[in-house]
């Protein structure tokens, strides 16, 4: 074969690779990732959750004797595109050296905990290291030089202790020295905004000078987004930093709200919907997070994960998490399951 031949067949494989390419070209320039279904795929899911031994008990269903095993092989398959299968190897090389931090509630670690077995799969005899100091949890994989970052930080503004108790400042933050000098940021915060009781961990909230025993959650939640916003106008970096916003996951008590009155939690729900809509519709929370999002100047991405999280009512621990027999888990998510796909989006933003 000559030299002409040899320029033909490298530009005819040049051609097919640019058109196995195009349906990620597409989603590249603005695919929308988060309209569509949940597809049974046999190749799915991405890791076998006994192969990554720290999987936290709560989120721990198959180990913690869950006997329907079909909800972790479902993937997401977005109406107008193609997600890129997550690829662990090629994670890691392109955030060699790189720290990533979640930042937010127990969601959070949900997510986190799901992004360190994709990767440990992906690369299971490269040695990994686990750190905790004070709220922030690491886990590093040494040869590559990424650490995952988790701090659990659950209202992002401040909890400060003073005279008078423990007080929610809604418009100050001063744990940002923790996310500081990271590649990318991925927040998230609303589960704990309803907490009452004894699980509240404050007492007052305050604005400015003016401080009350309660006022309305949702209220306060859009606050506490606007402070977290001017924080990220005024001191972030974001030709250095991605920012990402984890968006809103629901959580599935109302069986009225997905077509099926008679069930009252996720409890014994082993198939997600099938459709691309949620009767019930989007909780109002997701509303007020899309218009704080939208005064922010600086570039945040919104991982817009609610829609196809509540068709998953199967996904969750149910009587299969911390609590075992005597609770109900409809917030958490089992692993392997859908912060998986929480994390194959993030990949396909990250890589692009």
């Amino acid at each position: 074969m000559g030299l002409k031949d040899n320029a033909i067949s490298y530009g005819s494989a040049l051609v097919l690779s640019l058109l196995l390419l195009l349906p990620l070209l597409r989603e590249a320039e603005g695919c929308d990732m988060f309209t569509g279904r949940w597809v049974k795929d046999a190749s799915y899911p991405l890791y076998d959750p006994s192969t990554c031994p720290f999987i936290r008990r709560e989120f721990a269903c198959k180990r913690n004797g869950r006997p329907d095993l079909d909800y972790p092989a479902f993937r997401w398959q977005p109406q107008d595109c193609k997600l890129a299968r997550f690829n662990g190897v090629d994670f890691l090389e392109k955030n060699k050296g790189k720290k990533i931090m979640f930042v937010g509630d127990s969601l959070s670690l949900n997510q986190w905990q799901s992004l360190t077995c994709m990767l440990h799969s992906s690369v299971p005899s490269s040695p990994y290291n686990q750190t905790t100091q004070g709220t922030i949890s690491t886990f590093t994989f040494q040869e590559y030089g990424v650490e995952l970052k988790l701090d659990r930080n659950v209202y992002l503004v401040d909890i400060v202790r003073e005279k008078i108790g423990r007080v929610l400042k809604l418009d100050s933050i001063n744990d940002g020295h923790n996310w500081s000098d990271m590649d990318t940021l991925i927040f998230n915060t609303w589960h704990w905004w309803s907490r009452r009781g004894p699980s509240q961990p404050w007492d007052y909230i305050q604005i400015g000078a003016n401080v009350t025993k309660d006022m309305d959650r949702v209220a306060a939640f859009q606050i506490a987004l606007g402070t977290w916003g001017k924080w990220i106008d005024t001191v972030v970096d974001t030709q250095k930093t991605k920012v990402f916003f984890q968006g809103i996951s629901p959580s599935h008590y109302k069986g009225a709200l997905w077509g099926e009155p008679t069930a009252k939690s996720c409890a014994g729900q082993t198939e997600p919907l099938l459709g691309t809509s949620y009767p019930g519709g989007l909780p109002p929370e997701v509303g007020v997070l899309k218009r704080a999002l939208g005064k922010i100047s600086k570039p945040v991405t919104l991982l817009d994960i609610t829609m196809l999280s509540l068709l998953r009512k199967d996904g969750h621990p149910s009587s299969y998490g911390l609590g075992g027999q005597t609770a109900n888990d409809c917030s958490h998510w089992c692993l392997a399951g859908v912060p998986d796909t929480w994390n194959e989006i993030l990949y396909n933003y990250m890589i692009y």
